[in-house]
């Protein structure tokens, strides 16, 4: 049985991509090219793919976008990733991908986390929220809280879970306290 805050988690990491699509197809140019997000087109052999969106981060650490979820890797700790429909951490001690993941197969061997690697995983995961919770207070900056509230209007269908745009970025700090208080309940969904 999936609860209400994993619910809410889920919405949420999936309106988040949804919103980085829409910052793709901005009118006024792709907003993660502009920000120093690296594109690496699909292969002619996976052209049903999408393009693959990376950035480099400081203190080797790195993000990676893609419509299925998100990887967030560490050089000193690992990686973590979370599936876009589940928000289920799963952990990696790999701290780069070795391909780039045209789809979910492409992905290394992702496991909940063992007991051993659970403080890691979970700093991973929150550093990841903290990333994205800096995403959208740097998009109300420097594109102006209208802008967000456009590209959510497609999204806020009354079928979705929709967090306003006045309310997207604090949604995320919100969530990563959940998460820091009750890591182990996130697991739990994916050892069930």
């Amino acid at each position: 049985m999936v609860g209400e805050p994993l619910q809410h988690a889920i919405g949420l990491l999936s309106q988040q991509v949804w919103c980085w699509g829409r910052d793709i197809l901005r009118p006024d140019g792709n907003w993660l090219l502009e920000i120093g997000f690296d594109r690496l087109r699909p292969p002619s052999e996976r052209k049903d793919s999408a393009s693959v969106y990376s950035l480099e981060l400081p203190h080797g650490r790195r993000i990676v976008l893609r419509g299925f979820g998100v990887f967030y890797g560490d050089d000193e700790r690992g990686g973590v990733f979370l599936p876009r429909y589940e928000f289920q951490p799963r952990y990696t001690a790999l701290p780069k991908l070795d391909c780039p993941p045209w789809s979910d197969e492409d992905l290394p061997s992702l496991r909940p986390p063992g007991d051993s690697q659970r403080n890691v995983c979970a700093g991973l995961t929150l550093a990841m929220i903290d990333w994205i919770r800096s995403y959208e207070v740097n998009i109300i900056q420097q594109l102006g809280i209208e802008y967000r509230r456009q590209t959510l209007t497609k999204w806020n269908n009354g079928k979705r879970p929709f967090t306003p745009a006045e309310k997207f970025a604090s949604a995320w700090r919100d969530l990563s306290f959940q998460v820091a208080a009750n890591f182990d309940s996130y697991l739990k969904s994916t050892q069930s």
